[in-house]
């Protein structure tokens, strides 16, 4: 599409209504840039991803499965160090860091229910509580919280999931919500009741105002769509060829019309020449006003379509969310995350190595319980 911004004619500066607008313009664009390369990159992300991450990804949970396993035999080794057998210290640790790995691993949505059964089996015999009670309890608590911070009683039911519990919550957080508007009804016209004259009549003032200034907004949509559905016409075509065009281009036209989209109306005005620079720049201070009013609309619904785009992908994908996402650098995220998972899956397959042997186990333990006194005592801000 053609470039839209009005310029100065002459040595006459642009108004400020004309500032903002070619402000708006520029942000619209670039809006559309990113929602645009979007739709590019992230099915190349996702197709990478799921030929060298997931692979990655089960190839780490396979090496944890076998370490697991691995680990579950060498606890059967009974008597102190001198009869081959374990330090108090190292078998709590060595059931930590069972209970720890099988819970993951049941929590990965790609573990098949067999296997998680047999995971928490596994679980079950290092734990002084089992998996399933530990879920309900984490749950449990999760729901308190959410009733103490929300204040919303979340009543009794029990949940599967965190997922059903989060649901749950903004479903009554919802209910509440519209509850207390229907409540506060009769309080509003009570304090409409108590307003003073002047002051209820300049707020229906500023509500008429406000109402006016959107219908204005909206005729001037109208306004630029006759304009186009005038000139575009299919009796006006010269013969078949152009007649073709014109209806490829009114289809055009409806969708943006359908979806109050001024700026590419703007757009298809000038492409087929109906409008130029200066033609913008003789519009009236309430007219580009309104035009302003529209653009701002079509700008807040551009930049909330990309925020979605963002928040969607770090959570389908795991991404750090303090991250800001470049979609343009998508491949290069891509290449990041694969060297790290390459890491962790190279440490995972060197401590299944390690634990191979009964000496090898107790290094590897031994590390563990280092690194579990570690966090331990940072505490859980994360400072010692």
């Amino acid at each position: 599409m053609k470039q839209l911004q009005v310029v100065a004619a002459g040595a006459q500066a642009l108004s400020p209504q004309q500032k903002k607008f070619n402000q708006l313009v520029k942000r619209i664009e670039a809006a559309r840039a990113l929602l645009a390369a979007w739709e590019a990159q992230l099915p190349v992300y996702v197709q990478g991803h799921v030929a060298r991450v997931l692979p990655l990804q089960q190839q780490l949970a396979d090496a944890q499965l076998r370490m697991l396993r691995r680990l579950d035999e060498w606890s059967a080794v009974r008597g102190g160090p001198k009869q081959g057998g374990w330090t108090r210290p190292l078998r709590q640790t060595m059931s930590r860091v069972i209970c720890e790995v099988a819970a993951h691993l049941i929590n990965n949505e790609r573990t098949p229910p067999a296997l998680a059964d047999e995971l928490k089996a596994l679980h079950d015999r290092h734990a002084d509580v089992d998996y399933d009670e530990q879920e309900r309890e984490s749950m449990a608590m999760m729901k308190t919280m959410l009733e103490t911070v929300s204040g919303v009683d979340l009543g009794d039911e029990a949940f599967e999931s965190e997922e059903a519990l989060l649901l749950h919550a903004r479903r009554r957080l919802h209910e509440q919500a519209e509850a207390g508007a229907e409540a506060a009804e009769p309080a509003e016209t009570d304090v409409w009741a108590g307003m003073d004259r002047r002051s209820a009549r300049a707020a229906e003032r500023r509500q008429a105002k406000e109402a006016q200034q959107a219908q204005e907004a909206s005729q001037s949509v109208r306004d630029v769509f006759r304009k186009l559905a005038s000139a575009l016409h299919p009796d006006r075509a010269d013969d078949e060829a152009d007649r073709a065009h014109r209806t490829a281009m009114m289809q055009r036209v409806n969708e943006a019309y359908a979806k109050n989209d001024l700026l590419t109306l703007f757009a298809l005005q000038l492409e087929i020449e109906q409008i130029d620079a200066e033609h913008l720049a003789r519009a009236t201070a309430e007219r580009a006003a309104q035009y302003n009013r529209v653009l701002a609309e079509q700008l807040q619904a551009l930049e909330a379509q990309v925020q979605a785009r963002e928040i969607g992908f770090r959570s389908d994908f795991g991404v750090d969310p303090q991250r800001r996402i470049d979609p343009q650098r998508l491949a290069a995220l891509l290449a990041q995350q694969v060297a790290t998972w390459r890491g962790v899956v190279a440490e995972a397959e060197s401590d299944l190595q390690l634990v191979q042997t009964l000496p090898g186990a107790r290094r590897f333990l031994e590390q563990m319980r280092f690194e579990h006194r570690q966090v331990d005592s940072a505490g859980p801000f994360g400072f010692f």
